[in-house]
């Protein structure tokens, strides 16, 4: 699958004359717990032609290429990447971080080496509790539960307590963030999950799991907590932000 996606990549640098600086993984088979039948999220950067961002009418800034039981592929202007970059967007520490890379380019490495100098902790906690919130509510909450969800739940705990405990973004791989954030006594039972989770087309519905519960419960609302009494950092500095853009643009 790997040389599908990057012949695709080809096609869509002909077709949409781009040039793609970096493209990953970025869902379950990135976290480290996909199962058999899970699809490829593939997401990249590109840039385009000069003359194209000295447009004055308003230009597309995302390339949605192909949505399929295998495939969900779509990218981000580089403009749009740095000015959401500037604002902490925890999407784009996700992708810089992931495991699974399909393409990248020096010029990525550039913005790389200085992407983790915009990480804002606040805005990062309260996306990951945010998410975590909404898929408990929705998915966890009843006598019979979507068991899947609960890495969906767990996962953005994790890097919620990873954030609180070390200041940088947090890592991808599920298996880090539990190496490093989940209590002992819980593990047995979330690896059990995840082997069965690895090893079935479709993780379905089962019985509420309610040592987990509890734990997602409690640990919700104490991250909350947390959160409410952090400062808010200042934005980043728009200067080499600047300067990488142009540089792109040569």
């Amino acid at each position: 699958m790997t040389e599908i996606i990057k012949e695709k990549l080809k096609e869509i640098e002909t077709s949409e004359n781009i040039r793609i600086l970096h493209c990953v993984e970025s869902g379950s088979r990135a976290w480290g717990f996909a199962s058999p039948d899970s699809d490829y999220d593939v997401r990249f950067i590109y840039v385009r032609p000069k003359d194209f961002y000295l447009r004055l009418e308003k230009t597309r800034d995302v390339i949605e290429w192909q949505l399929d039981d295998t495939l969900d592929i779509n990218g981000w202007d580089i403009q749009k990447a740095l000015r959401l970059l500037h604002k902490s967007n925890p999407t784009l520490f996700e992708w810089n971080a992931s495991p699974i890379i399909y393409k990248t380019t020096p010029e990525w490495e550039k913005i790389s080496n200085i992407i983790n100098e915009y990480f804002a902790q606040k805005s990062g906690l309260y996306h990951y509790l945010s998410t975590a919130k909404s898929n408990y509510r929705e998915y966890l909450h009843g006598q019979t539960v979507r068991l899947k969800k609960y890495f969906y739940v767990l996962r953005p705990l994790l890097a919620c307590k990873w954030i609180l405990s070390k200041g940088t973004p947090p890592p991808m791989l599920f298996s880090e963030l539990a190496d490093a954030c989940l209590e002992a006594e819980l593990k047995p039972a979330v690896n059990a999950l995840l082997k069965l989770k690895r090893e079935t087309l479709e993780l379905g519905e089962g019985a509420r799991i309610d040592e987990l519960n509890n734990y997602l419960d409690a640990n919700i609302e104490e991250i909350g907590a947390c959160i409410a009494e952090l400062p808010t950092e200042p934005s980043g500095d728009w200067t080499q932000l600047n300067e990488i853009f142009l540089s792109l643009l040569q």
